[in-house]
């Protein structure tokens, strides 16, 4: 399948970050999930400048901003947005 690429911005034992990687990993789909606390360092320093949630767990693909949980699961669930957004439909 081809697929833009996908990452997932996480934080350690994150409830919604796991519940955030549940649709994407139930579509088979391919994600790098980057924890910015552990991982830290520029990562953290890009999300903090770029998103600034308490809450982290956020979803870029191919470089494009998402959303979060309440994001991936309304795009996913109801409107197959999140299909045609990683395949690169959108």
């Amino acid at each position: 399948m081809n697929q833009m690429e996908v990452v997932l911005y996480t934080r350690d034992r994150s409830f919604y970050g796991w519940r955030t990687m549940r649709p994407l990993g139930r579509k088979g789909y391919a994600f790098e999930e980057v924890n910015v606390v552990t991982d830290g360092g520029e990562d953290r320093a890009w999300f903090d400048r770029t998103i600034s949630l308490k809450r982290v767990q956020f979803v870029f693909v191919d470089g494009r901003p998402v959303g979060g949980f309440d994001v991936i699961m309304t795009i996913d669930d109801r409107s197959g947005t999140l299909d045609r957004l990683v395949q690169g439909e959108v």
